[in-house]
């Protein structure tokens, strides 16, 4: 049997050209400060481990097994995953110049910059681990997907296709260059085991990753990825809930949070452009310390009592702060609650789609006591937590009696709450179906205000490297937008305006702009022109998947969707499957993003500007697509905004696109109807 399989092993290593070749003699050394990963918790047969192993040891050539087998064991015992640390290059890992990256196209190079970038040191929640931000969202499952898909992107051509599943690179196929260069999609999972527990199991056995929305995705830019939809949010909280006319800031007014890791290390940042202050607590001194470094908070507070004081002066003096606060979010309104401290907009981001995996902190635990209990006592975690859920869910319920706004941030907090047991947090209490007492922030800011219209997370990173380049496309966009258009499009112009001023590069040289599909697509072709020209380098354009069409997620983008149809994941599958005909450089489609496992479907793209006709003609129908898919499926579900959107849209259209759009009903024509008609 075993000269069988030795024959066999042969066979194969015989027919790949693209493999692991060499298997570092030594793992290397881990760097003392940097952020690693608490153990991850899966329920493991003694069949499962075995399974684990086999699976694991796939990408290794058969006369190593023996000596990795007991190391890989050892990675699942202790860290629940098999990372395969050995495989890991030496130090840091950054975005560099696409000119130093081995490549046969653009493509191949640009995607080896986003990934490194992707797992960054200044970048990564825990690089080691290989998860971006969120704490599960991962760019692979292991570092021998890492360097395989190296390898697969230094021989990719403009006429193959790179296919991976869940971080797998299943492998390059014949196409042609208008056609993606990389189709990915990760932890999609046969509903009958679409949940938590199921995809645990899926992801420590290595056939499921967590691509959250960007990291698997390799679109991740730091936290400015986010800051410019946080800033919005603010904006526009105080406009709608604060009385604040559409020419003011929040000047004056607080805002009190938690969360400074990847996604909710936006929020100081934000409060502060908004010209707010922001209270923002975070139980991880190591993430404070960065946002502070990086300049994204400006004062760190150890106690409630002086992180309110600082926020009384600064509101005082009309001055915008970003406050951290090492402590527990639930000590500090414990004490707003007792001292009668007013907040104006009140929120959370910590990871509560990863509740019981480390993404909420009890109240009365440090962070290291969080991490050893995960390790060692999960089960007396879990109640503590489900504890503080309910505590804390009970003080924001005073705070909102006190007059007090508070908005769900899409972080999956009142879902949370509503799985510690807390039947009052549901709208109807009986099920989640109808939502929560409290707003999801895109239930009653974001989606209207933005979304609604097709403004949404557009973004672009310059492959060179140069700050010049980046600046160069500031102007660029700037130039594009007309401030005099709408009251977005004067906010958006303002926010690329100041870019540079709010020093928001964390990493490799990149930019956020919300915009809308034609501002999107003109944009976009601008920058082409530029690389054409020679003006700029080659331009990486994106988007956040939390977008107007990228996400399906019934508690966060389509929340604000009331027709039932929030509940359905055709749009982001659609959105998905019209990127690939289009030809998109990379089209990414994802289970649960932002929110947890079996709770959304979401997809984005990459698209390379090497300032060729081949890129113009792309753009010119990818991007409006890309947009006005989920414009479409908001004017369906009757949302007003997005009514008037595409109306516009299939004037300006006529004769290429053409949208469907509902017809209106009397609400007091159906309650008459039914009144009549029911027995």
């Amino acid at each position: 049997m075993e000269k069988v399989l030795n024959n066999l092993n042969r066979e194969i290593e015989d027919a790949m050209s693209i493999k692991i070749n060499n298997i570092p003699k030594e793992i290397p050394s881990f760097i003392e400060g940097i952020r690693r990963a608490p153990k991850r918790e899966a329920k493991l047969s003694q069949s499962d481990i075995k399974l684990a192993l086999r699976n694991a040891l796939r990408y290794i050539p058969e006369q190593y097994h023996e000596e990795l087998a007991p190391e890989f064991l050892n990675e699942l015992m202790t860290m629940g995953r098999i990372y395969g640390y050995r495989f890991r290059p030496e130090g840091n890992l950054k975005g560099k110049s696409i000119h130093e990256y081995e490549g046969k196209c653009i493509e191949g190079k640009a995607f080896q910059v986003m990934i490194d970038n992707n797992l960054d040191f200044d970048i990564a929640l825990y690089p080691y681990e290989l998860v971006t931000y969120g704490e599960t969202g991962q760019v692979f499952q292991n570092w021998m997907q890492y360097l395989v898909v190296k390898e697969y992107l230094k021989v990719l051509t403009q006429d193959q296709t790179l296919v991976l599943q869940s971080g797998h690179p299943v492998g390059l196929f014949k196409s042609k260059p208008d056609a993606p260069r990389v189709i990915l999609t990760n932890g999609l999972m046969v509903g009958l085991f679409d949940n938590q527990e199921e995809w645990k199991r899926a992801a420590a056995i290595g056939v499921s990753n967590y691509g959250q929305m960007t990291a698997g995705g390799w679109m991740y830019i730091g936290p400015q990825g986010i800051v410019h939809g946080t800033y919005s949010t603010l904006l526009n909280a105080g406009r709608l809930m604060l009385g604040i006319d559409q020419h003011s800031d929040l000047a004056g007014k607080l805002f009190v949070t938690s969360g400074l890791g990847g996604m909710s290390g936006a929020q100081g940042k934000a409060v502060e452009i908004a010209g707010g202050v922001g209270i923002i607590a975070e139980v991880d001194y190591s993430r404070i310390e960065t946002r502070f470094t990086q300049g994204w908070v400006s004062k760190v507070a150890k106690t409630s009592k002086e992180a309110f004081e600082i926020a009384k002066e600064n509101m005082e003096n009309k001055k915008a702060c970003a406050i951290a606060y090492h402590g527990n979010i639930v000590d500090l309104l414990e004490y707003a609650v007792k001292n009668n401290i007013h907040i104006d907009l009140l929120s959370d981001q910590t990871s509560c789609h990863a509740v019981y995996d480390g993404g909420y902190c009890p109240q009365g635990v440090t962070f290291e006591e969080r991490t050893r209990l995960l390790a060692e006592d999960k089960d007396k975690f879990v109640k503590l937590v489900d504890k503080t859920l309910i505590k804390h869910f009970d003080l924001i319920k005073e705070l909102h009696n006190r007059g007090v706004y508070f908005f769900d941030y899409g972080n999956s907090f009142m879902k949370a709450v509503y799985d510690a047991g807390c039947m009052e947090i549901s709208k109807n209490k009986v099920d989640e179906k109808d939502g929560f007492i409290f707003p999801s922030y895109v239930e009653d800011i974001l989606g209207p205000q933005l979304f609604d219209y097709g403004y949404g997370p557009f973004r672009w990173v310059c492959l060179s490297g140069k700050e010049e380049d980046l600046e160069k496309t500031d102007k660029a966009a700037m130039d594009i937008i007309d401030p005099n258009r709408r009251y977005q499009d004067r906010d958006n112009w303002a926010w690329i305006r100041d870019a540079k001023k709010n020093a928001l590069v964390v990493g490799t040289q990149a930019r956020i702009l919300y915009q809308d599909a034609m501002g999107r697509t003109n944009i976009a072709l601008k920058f082409n022109e530029m690389v054409r020209k020679g003006e700029i380098g080659p331009v990486m354009l994106g988007r956040d998947h939390h977008d107007v069409s990228g996400t399906d997620s019934p508690f966060r983008e389509t929340s604000n969707i009331k027709d039932g149809s929030n509940i359905m994941a055709d749009m982001a599958t659609h959105c998905f499957a019209g990127n690939c005909a289009r030809g998109m450089s990379l089209v990414a489609l994802h289970n649960g993003g932002g929110v947890g496992i079996g709770k959304s479907i979401n997809g984005g793209f990459g698209m390379v500007l090497d300032g060729s006709q081949r890129v113009d003609d792309i753009l010119r129908t990818s991007m409006p697509w890309d947009v006005m898919s989920g414009v479409a499926r908001r004017a369906w579900a009757r949302n007003e905004n997005s009514i008037t959107t595409v109306i516009e849209y299939n004037k300006m259209c006529e004769g290429k696109d053409h949208i469907t759009l509902p017809y209106i009903v009397n609400d007091e024509l159906i309650n008459e109807v039914i009144e009549n008609n029911m027995i």
